[in-house]
């Protein structure tokens, strides 16, 4: 096999441990950009496996690129949500437990983690990797891996599904989410979220949007009924897709996507809404064929 075709053959597993480090599109593209480079320049002959030495190179990237972007965040402007990774766009894995790990909940709760201990845990309990290749990996002993996956698993949970939606599950959700948001029918939106239900939003301080995290039912309701006409205006384009391994919606003005919303499902019901307001975060997104069902890549 050739280098470009070894390459390829492990770009979806880097960029899911690029991804899952960063949360961004964007720079986990930048560090396979980089990694491809060295990988080039490398004698191939003195690599006795192509997906541990390149593991290590988007690892070792991503541990230094988190700890600046770590920085970054403390001066966030607003909460700060991962980018939205849309299906069929640069879905990097398919398996559904690797799914589940790039929900919005889980890929928040890696924030909890330093760039080691997220590394480490990713490698392990996310792609499986036998902690003889972590080791050499972080270039630590395999003890000293294995305490630093114990430590992220006190501060971290694998995901855990509470409710297994089938796919007519979600579509019913969704469908019934943008219907009862776009009639406002206050009830009907009510009824579709749990008691608790919680909205987080990015908007990064460069779009109109809520400021504030937004707790229950009924206060989200009210305010995605309150705003429904500049949310969703006459001449946007709504698309139902998967986002973050779940459900999701994108909103386009002009063709250009304005809002990503991820739906989290919990009990039969949406527990947690995640809008991505944010025109940075939503650049990586196809662009839609004004007045058309097709998405330009």
């Amino acid at each position: 096999m050739d280098r470009v075709s070894e390459f390829n053959e492990l770009r979806p597993t880097l960029f899911g441990i690029a991804y899952r480090m960063l949360g961004s599109v964007h720079d986990a593209e930048d560090i396979l950009q980089d990694a491809y480079i060295r990988w080039e320049k490398t004698d191939v002959a003195e690599v006795r496996s192509p997906r541990a030495y390149l593991s290590a190179v988007v690892t070792r990237l991503g541990i230094d690129l988190s700890r600046s972007a770590h920085k970054s965040r403390e001066v966030y402007m607003g909460e700060w949500l991962p980018e939205p990774l849309v299906s069929g766009d640069r879905t990097p894995d398919e398996a559904l437990e690797l799914a589940e790990s790039l929900q919005t909940a889980f890929l928040l709760m890696l924030e909890r983690l330093n760039p080691n201990e997220r590394a480490a845990f990713l490698l392990r309990e996310v792609f499986e990797y036998p902690y003889s290749e972590i080791a050499g990996i972080l270039e630590k002993s395999e003890d000293n891996c294995r305490q630093i996956v114990t430590r992220a698993k006190q501060h971290v949970r694998s995901p855990k599904k509470r409710f297994d939606p089938t796919g007519m599950d979600q579509d019913r959700l969704v469908h019934s989410f943008i219907s009862a948001a776009d009639t406002g029918d206050l009830d009907a939106l009510v009824s579709i979220l749990t008691d608790d239900a919680e909205m987080h939003t990015d908007h990064g301080g460069k779009a109109l949007a809520n400021r504030r995290t937004l707790y229950s039912a009924i206060k989200i309701a009210k305010f995605f009924i309150g705003i429904r006409k500049r949310l969703m205006p006459e001449d946007s384009e709504v698309r139902v897709t998967t986002v973050n391994g779940g459900p999701g919606i994108i909103i386009y003005e002009g063709g250009t996507p304005t809002t990503a919303i991820t739906l989290d499902i919990a009990d039969g019901k949406i527990r947690t809404v995640y809008t991505m307001r944010n025109p940075d975060k939503l650049a990586h997104l196809p662009v839609l064929k004004a007045g058309s069902g097709d998405v330009l890549a």
